[in-house]
């Protein structure tokens, strides 16, 4: 007779997403008052953690780290361990999203951000490996140092949370503003991009690359707007870099969510409906603003391989590549 399997408070839950980590041994709470109300009485960080079902590296990271005993004890010793679905909690997935873009200039999921016992962000990223890899730090050596700096630098923590929230404050007051956008706003948002701008290859940063099309779409008419030329040449190369490697399906079309290494060499396999209806303009704003027969075609055939591959015979779109497709086909079908 087998032993029953570990379960903790996930068990309890609704989501999918959080019931396929019912059997962590991390003491995973659900959002709510009891998570944050525990990390007041020890007086411990609060460890977040935001998924959801179809992300593959949400699942790489449970696999590596979730599931090993001794990173669960590390977590357990040291941490409130949340989990949240992001797909049953967009509102808190947002505000935290805000928080690890403004920290780090990009996101994404898994993604793994460090609180007060307030609930106030103070660090935080997307995936993090069980050893040091790509210039990512290992997660248990990350959960020492983060714990460590949390106890005996508890004033750099608190103020590092309120300079956060600042300029998430002042973020939304930009997006809420109802007047227009200045000639000051648009130049300290081209200097932000050409600051994170990779001269050699294109793109913001290093690896991992995402394409990041609304980037290259303000740099193009910013180009328009001021005859900056370096703004076109930014884009411009960063278009160029993309068509030409592996993030792009040089055979069938259409782009890859993003590329694991700074060159666009290495897809994620993974296809996005979003991403390439995006890129797919891109590229035709890209091709009239240089004329680039380069940037026609690839515009092109992106929008062929949406049409051929993910859209559907009875009407709409397939949200993303092959699972959910099939998961999308079966539910028109069955109707």
């Amino acid at each position: 007779m087998t032993e029953p399997r570990h379960t903790n408070r996930l068990a309890q839950e609704t989501s999918p997403y959080l019931l396929q980590h019912r059997h962590n041994p991390v003491d995973w709470y659900p959002w709510g008052p009891e998570a944050l109300e525990r990390a007041r009485a020890e007086d411990k960080p609060v460890l977040l953690s935001v998924g959801y079902s179809a992300c593959h590296w949400c699942h790489v990271m449970e696999r590596e780290s979730f599931e090993n005993e001794n990173t669960a004890a590390l977590m357990n010793q040291l941490f409130v361990n949340i989990k949240v679905d992001r797909e049953e909690r967009p509102d808190v997935d947002q505000i935290y999203m805000q928080a690890v873009q403004s920290m780090t200039g990009h996101g994404g999921w898994p993604m793994t951000v460090f609180l007060t016992p307030d609930g106030v962000p103070f660090y935080g990223g997307t995936y993090f490996p069980p050893e040091d890899r790509h210039g990512m730090p290992a997660f248990p050596r990350l959960l020492q140092g983060v714990a460590e700096a949390y106890r005996a630098r508890r004033g750099e923590v608190v103020e590092a949370g309120k300079q956060l929230l600042e300029q998430i404050r002042q973020n939304e007051r930009l997006r809420s503003s109802a007047s227009l956008l200045t000639d000051g706003i648009l130049f300290s948002a081209y200097q932000a991009l050409s600051g994170e701008f990779d001269p050699r290859e294109g793109g913001m940063g290093r690896a991992p690359k995402f394409p990041q099309p609304m980037n290259w779409e303000f740099l193009l008419r910013y180009w328009k707007r001021t005859g900056i030329v370096q703004a076109q040449d930014m884009a411009d190369l960063t278009l160029t870099k993309m068509a030409r490697g592996g993030m792009y399906d040089q055979v069938g079309g259409g782009f890859h969510r993003y590329s694991v290494d700074g060159q666009w060499l290495v897809p994620h396999f993974e296809k996005m409906l979003y991403d390439n209806a995006q890129l797919a303009s891109l590229y035709l704003h890209g091709w009239l603003a240089t004329d680039d027969p380069e940037y026609r075609r690839v515009g092109e055939e992106t929008l062929d391989y949406i049409l051929r591959e993910m859209t559907h015979a009875s009407g709409g779109f397939f949200s993303e590549s092959a699972g959910i497709r099939i998961a999308w086909k079966y539910c028109f079908e069955s109707r």
